[in-house]
């Protein structure tokens, strides 16, 4: 049923982002190097749940930046992307509000992607990057249908907020950011780099995969 796969995109980024940012509570922030790879371990695994729980029935995207990436290369049609879109903004939402739940108000705050970290430009620069790489891996290994791609998608993302997230918090993910500043209550000014960086990430990436197509 094709409400199916917008149900599964939407558990599925609602994994991601809830189980993502309660690693982040649970690191008590990005605070040192331990805390920063305790936090990428959090998002990458919370990735392969979602991946072995519904990638079977939605591609397990979760993410508008990769959704993006399938519809230029015509894996996805406009009306599926669009609802996968909705999906994954509603799926991150409703993760957000989990946390919420679980923690105050305050302490769910500091799952929110912000800019903090060094200045705006570096931000954006570091989020077009990181998403690039991610987003290319992505088309790579599911164009060759490798057996280990679920894990090599998720060591990938590991690997993103490892060295992302001293530079923009590493989100490569606009629902991700979404939802957090959303359900916090931060939707200030610097979100839009989290909006619209990793969409531009998203078609380098595609233009590099078209460029260096995988090979059987």
């Amino acid at each position: 049923m094709v409400i199916n796969k917008y149900l599964g995109e939407l558990l599925g980024t609602m994994i991601l982002v809830g189980l993502g940012s309660m690693g982040i509570l649970a690191m008590g922030g990005a605070a040192g190097p331990a805390e920063v790879i305790g936090i990428g371990l959090g998002f990458g695994l919370a990735l392969l749940a979602g991946i072995w729980a519904v990638g079977h029935v939605t591609g397990a995207h979760f993410n508008p930046a990769v959704t993006l990436a399938a519809l230029l290369d015509k894996r996805l049609s406009l009306s599926d992307a669009i609802g996968y879109w909705v999906a994954q903004f509603a799926g991150a939402t409703v993760g957000s509000l989990i946390v919420l739940a679980a923690a105050a108000g305050e302490r769910a705050a500091v799952a929110a992607t912000a800019t903090g970290y060094t200045d705006l430009q570096t931000a954006i620069v570091a989020e077009i990057v990181l998403t690039t790489v991610f987003v290319w891996t992505i088309l790579s290994v599911t164009r060759l249908g490798a057996n280990h791609a679920p894990m090599s998608i998720a060591l990938v993302l590991v690997g993103v907020h490892v060295v992302g997230i001293p530079f923009s918090g590493a989100s490569v993910n606009p629902a991700r950011s979404f939802g957090p500043a959303l359900v916090g209550g931060d939707m200030g000014s610097s979100l839009w780099v989290y909006l619209y960086a990793p969409m531009i990430g998203a078609v380098i990436a595609w233009g590099l995969y078209r460029l260096f197509p995988p090979t059987e």
